[in-house]
């Protein structure tokens, strides 16, 4: 067998294959051989069918599978070992002359091959760089929810925001009056902040124990059978029934008492004997919230990042006949009509896929195990996070992350995220920064122009 290639230009090529009949021969006699051992012929025992026969009855499809299955193989074997960089599959070239009677065959496909790509990520290449001010009301707001996070529960005198009422629900008649029969909840509990109607949250605000509200509480829920059915302690089924007014009678408010600044609530934010006072915590927290908007500031910048290089390498010349026969084939819904529109959409995500690849090849980056799992424990400590757990061990972290991980799905997405990171770093690292500080506001609004492009 003999296998070449044949660049045709900068992003088309060809591959030639030569099969000769030593090439495939012995391969077409073992498989009718098994075929004699699991598919007797009439009047003979299994494994003794005569070969002539069997060359009769099956040789031309055994010879047709074998061959088709040999060209595959040396086309894609051929791929892997020249690293040659194919986009999509490799199209077959229709030869009229084939004759499954010959002994020697020549086929011939056609593949796109990515372009040689200049990144431009260099030092030439300048791109902004937004670092987001920490304030002072920044502060005090993180300490605010972290205080109420780590708060106890206790009675308090007034329906504050986030507050808790327990009191009995009764239901009403048309004339406002406690229905006859209807639903009574002794032990009634309502979080009014969570209301979808806000106007049943003000209905609570400011109230105190001994007052009555009248109150729709399937207006508190859009209806929700689910919760409506946990509010009344009625069934879902029974739910339609209930949609009129209940009154609330207040036995008791609780409300959370912020956490008091002592080393007890330290230990439990930041961890034992890290931080000791007001100043040091002030500090700790200002360092906190910096770091989580360093991910912001990344964020910008893989978008500046993205949108610079794309100008600079501007359009990329790509294989589009083959890429869009690669199309029809893998999508049911394309067809000739249709396909250049779809080629269109999907073009600029292509070709920022192949512009991320070289730069991966011009700074040899690879994903290691290690990447993945730090990119999975961070995920598993935001998640303990929502929680107010954010002092979680190193041990339980690895062992979430290597759970999550076993799932191929999760450790594709991983795999893939970890590459981005390494790309977008490499060029925040070999460009230069146009570094500009900026208030949070300020930040914000460099994603006004996309959001209204998007409304």
């Amino acid at each position: 067998m003999n296998v070449t290639y044949n660049k045709l230009d900068n992003v088309n090529g060809e591959i030639t294959v030569t099969l000769e009949e030593k090439d495939y021969a012995d391969k077409v006699e073992k498989q009718l051989k098994e075929i004699s051992k699991h598919r007797p012929e009439p009047g003979f025992r299994p494994g003794h069918t005569p070969m002539g026969l069997l060359r009769k009855k099956y040789g031309e499809a055994v010879k047709y599978d074998v061959i088709n299955k040999e060209i595959g193989e040396a086309v894609y074997d051929y791929i892997r070992n020249e690293n040659l960089q194919v986009l999509g599959n490799p199209v077959p070239v229709k030869n009229d002359d084939f004759n499954l009677a010959d002994k020697d065959f020549t086929f011939k496909f056609k593949v796109g091959v990515a372009p040689e790509i200049d990144t431009h990520v260099n030092k030439e290449l300048h791109v902004p760089y937004y670092e987001i001010e920490v304030t002072d009301e920044m502060i005090d707001n993180e300490s605010k929810q972290f205080r109420q996070r780590f708060g106890k529960q206790v009675s308090g005198e007034t329906v504050e925001p986030n507050a808790v009422v327990k009191g009995v629900i009764t239901e009403l008649d048309e004339n406002g009056q406690p229905k006859e029969g209807g639903i009574v909840v002794e032990n009634g509990i309502v979080a009014p902040s969570y209301f979808k109607d806000k106007e049943q949250t003000a209905l609570f605000e400011g109230k105190k124990v001994g007052d009555q509200i009248v109150f729709n509480p399937a207006k508190t829920c859009d209806g929700s059978e689910v919760e409506l059915s946990s509010m009344l302690n009625i069934d879902k089924e029974q739910t339609g029934e209930h949609k009129g007014d209940f009154r609330f009678d207040i036995k008791d408010i609780i409300v959370v008492d912020p956490a008091a600044l002592d080393q007890e609530y330290f230990d439990q934010l930041f961890g034992k004997d890290k931080v000791h006072n007001e100043e040091e915590y002030r500090a700790a927290l200002k360092e906190m919230i910096a770091n989580a908007l360093k991910n912001d500031s990344f964020y910008r910048f893989s978008i500046d990042a993205k949108d610079n290089i794309l100008k600079a390498v501007g359009e990329i010349e790509l294989p589009e006949s083959i890429l869009k026969d690669y199309l029809v084939q893998a999508n049911e819904e394309l067809n000739a009509d249709n396909v250049d529109e779809a080629f269109a959409g999907m073009r600029k995500q292509l070709e920022w896929d192949l512009i991320t690849s070289a730069i991966a090849k011009q700074f040899d980056l690879k994903v290691e195990k290690e990447d993945m799992t730090n990119l999975a424990k961070q995920s598993v400590l935001q998640q303990f996070a929502q929680y107010g757990m954010t002092n979680v061990p190193e041990e339980t972290l690895a062992k979430y992350a290597d759970e999550m991980l076993k799932d191929e799905k999760v450790a594709r997405r991983m795999a893939d995220q970890a590459m981005e990171f390494k790309v977008f770093n490499a060029v925040r690292d070999n460009v230069t920064l146009d570094e500009k500080k900026v208030s949070v506001p300020e930040f914000q609004a460099l994603f006004a122009p996309a959001a209204e492009a998007e409304a």
